[in-house]
This record gives structure tokens, sequence and C-alpha cells, in this order.
């Protein structure tokens, strides 16, 4: 019996050649929001880590949606030539890849160096700018105050990620993750810890998730069936009074009655000050819980880090695609090692390149 993790998988219209999946890492090596040639060199690499999917990371979809100076945009022509030029790298480099692309706008998390840089606040001064968010509440202690976006600003935004969308399209993507974690803007209009608004985007459920579904709306419209659209989303803040499992799920349903085909669950990243014991797998009870209602495939991430805990976890159909992302870093062959781990002799769609093969052995 083939093991799971080597088996293919339908995502909206997308088959992935098998269920590894290398989510989006952001690398802030970007200049003015395009592709540099390191991006070039570390996608080509990780395309042929046996993996069936990678996703490109976070790419902001205005200036000032961006975590630092230094990400990924795609919000211009420069930008979607980057972005174009990546995808004809990744094809080149391993043929049968599929390849998704996250976009983004960091909210009140916006305007701050490189994490080597301490991701401290980068000041307007220094060449910052000044963050938005759905309420003036400030990213921890040292973060500076947001400036709320007013009702025409939510709308202008939610368009801003339609014509992103319709740029990934361009660039040859097989499908589009929309970023509503991890404390970035989507996730702040999402939890009641962040966003204190009195308006249509605030309070009740239906009106905090009144902006992730103006951003489904709008790509949706911009992109149609060109492409897989599913949504990124922390099933919990790990705080008292914040985004639950139970909304999750809620906003899960909400998504693929607009027509969006996968769900990537992960935790966290609203508060500083979390209380997370990140141990193996620790996030995959969320995604097991959305996957029981979700009628979508669902992604897995978190401290994931062999194939055996890997088939474990979809053989248990706790998840359907399994991320790996700080693994695929450590070791760039780690989908072709899982192939060897579980006895698989060949991957569907994709091969070990010829001139590694002296060194890579099924």
């Amino acid at each position: 019996m083939t093991p799971r993790l080597f088996t293919p998988i339908e995502i909206g219209s997308v088959t992935v050649p098998n269920r590894i999946s290398v989510p989006p890492m952001c690398m802030y090596s970007a200049k003015l929001g395009v592709a540099q040639p390191f991006h070039f060199a570390h996608y080509a690499k990780l395309a042929q880590s046996g993996a069936g999917l990678v996703c490109i990371e976070a790419c902001a979809v205005t200036p000032e949606g961006r975590i630092t100076e230094n990400d990924l945009g795609l919000w211009s022509d420069e930008c979607e030539a980057g972005i174009a030029a990546i995808v004809r790298t990744m094809r080149q480099a391993m043929p049968g890849v599929r390849i998704f692309i996250q976009l983004s706008h960091a909210g009140r998390k916006a305007s701050r160096r490189a994490p080597w840089a301490g991701s401290t606040v980068l000041a307007v001064s220094d060449g910052g700018w000044r963050v938005r968010a759905p309420s003036d509440l400030p990213f921890g202690e040292d973060g500076p105050k947001p400036l709320p976006l007013d009702f025409e600003e939510c709308g202008e935004l939610a368009r801003a990620f339609g014509k992103a969308a319709a740029r990934a399209v361009r660039a040859g993507v097989d499908g589009i993750e929309l970023h509503m974690a991890h404390g970035y803007l989507i996730h702040e209009f999402l939890s009641p810890l962040s966003n204190r608004r009195i308006d249509e985007y605030g309070g009740a459920f239906e009106n905090r998730t009144r902006f992730a579904v103006d951003v489904m709306e709008a790509v949706m419209s911009a992109v149609g069936r060109d492409a897989a659209v599913g949504l990124r989303v922390s099933a919990t803040d790990w705080v008292d009074g914040g985004w639950t499992p139970e909304e999750t799920v809620d906003l899960v349903k909400l998504a693929k009655r607009h027509g969006l085909v996968f769900a990537d669950v992960s935790t966290g990243g609203l508060v500083p000050d979390a209380a997370i014991d990140e141990a193996p797998g620790y996030q995959v009870p969320f995604a097991a819980q959305v996957k029981r209602a979700a009628g979508m495939p669902v992604f897995a991430c978190g401290r994931i880090t062999n194939a055996s805990q890997a088939e474990t976890i979809l053989r248990a159909a706790a998840a359907d695609v399994i991320d790996v992302g700080r693994g695929v870093l450590d070791d760039p062959n780690w989908g072709w090692h899982a192939a060897r781990a579980l006895r698989v002799k060949s991957v569907p769609e994709l091969a070990v390149p010829q001139q590694y093969e002296r060194g890579i052995r099924l």
C-alpha cells in the first residue's frame, strides 16, 4: 500500500502529486517588494525538495502591507515580473511541482526590521511607514499606535487583494492562499482582541468577518477558476476572549460558500505574550477539528518533523496535507528522505534531479 503522504490530492481544480507542502515562509530579502537573486536560488531548491506543493512567501498587496521593508510584494508591474521569474525558475527546476502564493497585509505588525535585526519597529524617520489596522490598538508594548482604517479604505484594501490575485495568476501560479492568520490585518479584523470597531466591520461575528468576506469576494471575482484559492487561519489566539476554534470552523464554512477550496490551519500570532506549548504536532488537533466540519482539504502544520509523524496524521484523518517548513529549510531534500523512510521507490510527477541521483537514492 502506498503511504498516504505520497498519494495525490485534488485541491479545487489543481492536482497536487503528493501531500507534502512547503508553507509560505518570509525571507525578508526583497528590494522595494521585488524578488532578488536569493529568491530564485531559494525557490528552485524548494521546488526540488520532493514536496508536491510549494507556496511562495507572503506577498504584500500594498507597500504599507509589508512586515519589513524587505518583504516581497505584488502591487506593481515590477513586483509581478519578479514573481513570474520565480515561478519560471521553479518550473524549470521541477516541472511537476505545484506552486501557490500567499497574499497578505501586515496591518499593525507592519514597518518592522527583519528578524535578524531584532524585529524592532522601523520608525517613519528611518524609512518606515504609518501602520494601519482595524482599531488603534498597538501590537505589544513597543508597537506604534495604528491609524484605524475608515470604511472606504477597507473596501480599497479588499480590492487591492483582488488586484494582487490577478497579478499572481498572470505570473503563473496554480493557487492563492489568503493570509488570515498570525496577527496580520485580516486576523486583526477577526479577533475581538484587536477589533474594537463599532461600525459594520466590528462587534458580532458577521461584522468581524466582513473584511475577510470582502477580500474573498474581490479575489474570487478577479481569478474565478483560474487558481485554487484558500485561506490560512489561526484557529486560536491562545488568549481568553480572543478568536476561537469554533469561530474558525464557521469562517472556513463561510469561505467554502464563497468558493475557496482549502484551509491551512495554524494558530496564534495576534498577541506577543500568548503562552503556547509548541510540542510536536501541537496545532494538529485544530486542523482535525476544522477537517471534521469543513468539507474541503485541510493543511496541518506545527512541529511536524519526520515522515512517520506526517503519515500518522494523515492516516488518522486529522489533515489532508502536511506543511513542512523549518524541516525543509534544515533538510532541502526532506521529501526524498521521507520517501526513502516510507519505502517509496518513485514519486508521481516528481523525480530526483539527475544531477543529484548519485547522492539521493530512493
